[in-house]
């Protein structure tokens, strides 16, 4: 069965007749005014005819596309077959004599129609041409990446069972020294023993032999030889030799944790970079054929961040104009705002030179800030509970009104730049988002079970998987909870005390908090596993109260109850 016209694809190959009846030869022409499509020969014909000489024939691929034909909903036995060019709609040529439409412009529908006919086979030239081929390019790459990342996933696999066998290698190894070490002890013992046991069984003869003799003196035959021998001297028996238990050995077993049967075996680690975009190809160069395989160039692979094998300083400086250092953010090109507790906020240079000092009205503790990306700087101000902001040209606007609630901490989000504050009221607190224009759009103050989340949340921040992050100084904890709000966990440190305070976290999602306490930096990992103490003795930091990372990935401490600033490279 033949196919219609408007049954056919407008890019099929497909074989067309004349529409001239009893003709069956090939299409080739068009009419646009009678609609329909003819051979050479017919063409010739028809523009001989007087009555169809005027109408405009054209290569069928050039045709008109025939309006359908549709009713007027008004005027029933009407076509549909003008368009108004003010109201946008379709009508009938009575329809366009009514005053509704007086005055109006109007077009032939058809050419309408035809415009909108030839934009759709554009589209639909262009989907079959470029998107439905770069589509199938795209899928293609995608299947030959997972098969890629199967081969690689197997080869860690691979490699993290052959590791684990080299770890029980050597534990076997360490074993068999250890039981050969017990051997040789439990052999020296024994002999020791049997010596001390040949020394008592000798004794015993000899106890034995004496016990004969004396009997031998108290025979009646021999009463001379006893009366000359308790005359001669007096009876003496030697002593039982000494001896003693052994000293034996005790086995102390090894100290040592999952973590730390992880930090031998290494770890999985999926490089903090951007995914390379898969590269499609525009229209303009769509006849250039896709690789099926991206991949980044090795100079243009960022290197994977890590963990040092130890932290170094790598500077150390005063804050000109602050007696403590209880707050620190990053701002733009590395420089560094810092506060105490007399209201004063100062941002210094790399080295400690100071840029800029501004006097805030806070004064119990200070004011704690953040840098939004926009680059303007934004702080709390307790006493009178607002929450300001500071434009690059050092205007200080108030930005958000907290009501009742006294704001505490603020961080501004990498990730969208909304504004997380820390509050309280009473014995109550809460974190509040607002968007970047201030606008208050969500309340975290309870858990899943209806319980208190926080009590006073001191220090705030954002892990990069969306993760909200506070230290709260009065539950001596740090509570964690995702986007939504739903409480993860909570971290109390790894001894009986822990006074949490600043708190930052890095590009591999750790989480770094102070513990004044036992003055050093608590290293965790996003789900609130204890990794390490980053600063040790020989870091000598005392009372390290606020903590940021740089855009270089180096550490940055504060220390309460000096102006000191220490800055540690603990990622490589």
């Amino acid at each position: 069965m033949a196919l219609s016209e408007s049954q056919i694809p407008p890019d099929a190959q497909h074989y067309l007749v004349c529409g001239t009846e009893d003709c069956e030869k090939s299409c080739q022409f068009y009419c646009n005014n009678c609609h329909q499509q003819m051979c050479e020969q017919c063409r010739n014909d028809h523009q001989k005819n007087k009555k169809t000489k005027n109408h405009e024939v054209v290569p069928y691929k050039q045709r008109k596309r025939q309006l359908p034909v549709e009713k007027c909903r008004i005027h029933s036995t009407k076509d549909i077959d003008l368009l108004c060019e003010e109201c946008q709609i379709p009508l009938c040529y009575k329809c366009a004599t009514t005053k509704e439409h007086r005055g109006h412009a109007f077009t032939d529908l058809e050419k309408v129609f035809d415009k909108k006919v030839s934009q759709c086979q554009e589209e639909i030239a262009k989907i079959r041409n470029h998107l439905e081929p770069t589509s199938q390019d795209l899928k293609k790459e995608i299947a030959g990446d997972v098969t890629e990342i199967k081969k690689i996933m197997e080869g860690l696999r691979r490699s993290m069972k052959a590791e684990a066998e080299s770890l029980k290698n050597l534990v076997d190894t360490v074993t068999s020294d250890n039981i050969e070490q017990v051997n040789k002890i439990e052999q020296s013992i024994l002999e020791t023993l049997n010596g001390k046991s040949l020394e008592i069984e000798a004794y015993m003869n000899y106890l034995n032999d004496l016990i004969k003799t004396f009997y031998g003196y108290l025979s009646p035959s021999n009463i001379e030889q006893l009366t000359f021998a308790l005359k001669s001297k007096n009876v003496i028996i030697r002593p039982i030799p000494e001896t003693s238990k052994p000293v034996t050995p005790v086995f102390t077993a090894g100290q040592y944790s999952k973590e730390d049967v992880a930090m031998l075996l290494g770890r999985i680690q999926v490089p903090n970079t951007k995914p390379e975009h898969r590269k499609i190809k525009t229209i303009e160069t769509a006849s250039i054929p896709l690789k099926h395989t991206v991949k980044q160039r090795e100079s243009d692979v960022k290197p994977t961040l890590s963990m040092s094998s130890s932290v170094t300083k790598v500077r150390e400086y005063k804050v000109p104009g602050v007696d403590e250092v209880c707050h620190v953010s990053v701002g733009k090109s590395g420089r560094l705002w810092a506060s105490g507790v007399d209201g004063k906020l100062v941002q210094t240079d790399l080295h400690g030179n100071q840029l800029q000092k501004i006097q805030t009205s806070s004064r119990s503790e200070g004011c704690y800030h953040t840098v939004t990306q926009d680059g303007d700087l934004i702080y709390t101000d307790k006493d009178n509970k607002f929450i300001n902001k500071i434009t690059p040209d050092n205007t200080i606007t108030k930005f958000i009104k907290t009501g009742d609630w006294t704001p505490l901490s603020i961080h501004s989000s990498h990730i969208n730049g909304d504004i997380l504050v820390g509050m309280r009221i009473a014995l109550k607190g809460k974190v509040t988002r607002y968007n970047k224009t201030g606008k208050e759009i969500q309340n975290i103050d309870r858990d899943n079970k209806g319980q208190k989340l926080y009590s006073y949340p001191h220090y705030i921040t954002e892990n990069i998987n969306g993760d909200i992050c506070t230290s709260d100084s009065l539950k001596d904890a740090v509570v964690v909870v995702n986007k939504s709000g739903k409480h993860r966990f909570s971290y109390t440190g790894q001894a009986s005390v822990f006074y949490p305070r600043g708190m930052c976290t890095d590009r591999l999602r750790h989480i770094l908090v102070c513990d004044t306490y036992s003055h050093t930096v608590h290293l965790l990992d996003k789900d609130g596993q204890f990794l390490s103490l980053l600063l040790t003795q020989q870091q000598v930091v005392k009372n390290p109260y606020s903590v940021c990372v740089d855009d270089e990935n180096n550490l940055i401490v504060g220390q309460r109850y000096t102006n000191t600033v220490t800055v540690y490279k603990y990622l490589q």
